[in-house]
């Protein structure tokens, strides 16, 4: 099937007095009709940054390159703004993460909704009202044709975010581009705000793109995930997939640090620790580095590549002997962390020492005080299999494969199982 949306080796950057800050670095995926891609990662990842560059929303001097097909067709990064005022708004819509400045004080919402409607239809006022009351009713605004009259300030917050959605979804777009649409909205407007998204897309049958820190969200309503660090994308998978069986140490890490509905209130959340890295003096080799638990002196040369989601579901099946991930002489400590690392996949009739989170090679070793290291490359390899151990019966994969990335180095500083959550 052709996709809707295809982006390939997107680059952003902006110039600034201290340097050019590379904003987004080489981001690639594809997008079919229907589809709901989410894009998670930390603040400064480039989420944003990305969509507004596929909106053409950025600044004159920012610096775009790669390119961004619609329907096969139009490279989006290329039109002229007259040209991509045809697209944007009509086949693609966004909806804007601070639904408060979106929204225009000095004008009602119902008119900003017909605005949206009369821009890009050769309607009537009349008609582009009455489509106006349609909209809120249909993502839910209690008495529409009394509160189209009402101004921002006099919605809530929860009732902003879905006059934002209205608005999105006024032209029936292909596209729906959602830039973390929940934030600083409370549990439960959150989840009416994602339900009416949800029915927006039903309604609509468009794909769309969803931004957001929260991996909740990610798992209730994506249909494949794009994880973004430091401006480049470092994974990219199928939702299931990349929940049961993450690639990346930042993937681990991100899944790490979230609460569990099944734990027991024992066991802390981990955070990662440090900050990410300045887009303007990146660090060579992976940027991730410095804060990764696994990694080693190889990683601070290369920068590894995003594994590709065909390549994932390739097992290549690697197996090393138990001798070469234990130390010589483990004492207590040292066997505590081989048993988390032995302890990860439950039924497959093996367990694996260290799931497929990168190497071209396998490289892992054993060098006291560290732990067995895993090599934080993407490449397709399911490595350092160890055959002939019964399966887990107590933990579940992608918690035992998170134990892997938050085991404590003995004394390099690096995560700790006894850290608490931000």
């Amino acid at each position: 099937m052709q996709p809707i949306l295809e982006v390939e080796n997107l680059t952003v950057d902006f110039p600034s007095e201290d340097g050019v800050v590379r904003a987004v670095r080489g981001v690639s995926f594809g997008l079919q009709p229907g589809e709901v891609l989410g894009i998670v990662g930390e603040s400064g990842s480039g989420k944003s940054v990305t969509s507004l560059a596929i909106m053409g929303l950025l600044p004159n001097t920012a610096r775009i390159g790669g390119s961004a097909r619609f329907a096969g067709q139009s490279d989006l990064l290329k039109l002229d703004p007259r040209s991509l005022e045809k697209i944007r708004g009509k086949k693609i819509a966004m909806i804007f993460q601070d639904p408060l400045t979106a929204l225009n004080p000095v004008y009602t919402v119902g008119w900003q909704i017909a605005e949206a409607v009369q821009a890009h239809n050769n309607v009537t006022k009349q008609a582009a009202w009455d489509r106006a009351v349609e909209l809120l009713d249909m993502v839910g605004i209690p008495h529409p044709k009394q509160r189209v009259k009402s101004y921002p300030h006099e919605f809530s917050g929860g009732m902003r975010q879905r006059a934002v959605i209205a608005i999105a979804m006024a032209n029936d777009p292909d596209i729906i581009i959602a830039d973390e649409p929940t934030t600083a909205l409370d549990v439960t407007v959150q989840a009416q705000v994602l339900e009416t998204l949800s029915k927006v897309q039903a309604e609509t049958n468009s794909a769309m793109i969803l931004i957001t820190h929260d991996l909740g969200v990610i798992a209730g309503h994506a249909d494949k995930v794009l994880v973004m660090y430091a401006g480049k994308p470092v994974e990219l998978a199928g939702v299931d997939e990349l929940f049961e069986h993450p690639r990346m140490p930042y993937t681990l890490g991100l899944l790490g640090s979230m609460p569990r509905l099944d734990a027991t209130g024992e066991e802390p959340l981990t955070p990662i620790q440090g900050s990410p890295p300045s887009l303007i003096n990146l660090p060579p080799g992976c940027p991730f580095s410095p804060r990764c638990p696994l990694s080693r002196a190889h990683c601070d040369v290369d920068e590894p590549e995003r594994l590709a989601p065909q390549d994932r579901e390739r097992d290549v099946g690697d197996r090393l002997d138990l001798a070469d991930l234990a130390p010589e002489d483990p004492g207590a400590a040292d066997r505590e962390v081989l048993d988390q690392v032995l302890d990860l996949e439950e039924g497959t009739g093996r367990r694996r020492g260290a799931r497929a989170l990168g190497g071209g090679r396998c490289d892992a070793h054993w060098s006291p005080p560290d732990w067995p290291c895993i090599r934080s490359r993407m490449v397709s390899r399911s490595i350092c299999s160890v055959p002939g151990t019964a399966p887990s019966s107590d933990r579940s994969p992608v918690m035992a494969e998170m134990s892997v990335a938050v085991t404590s180095k003995t004394s390099s500083g690096a995560m700790s199982p006894e850290s608490s959550s931000e």
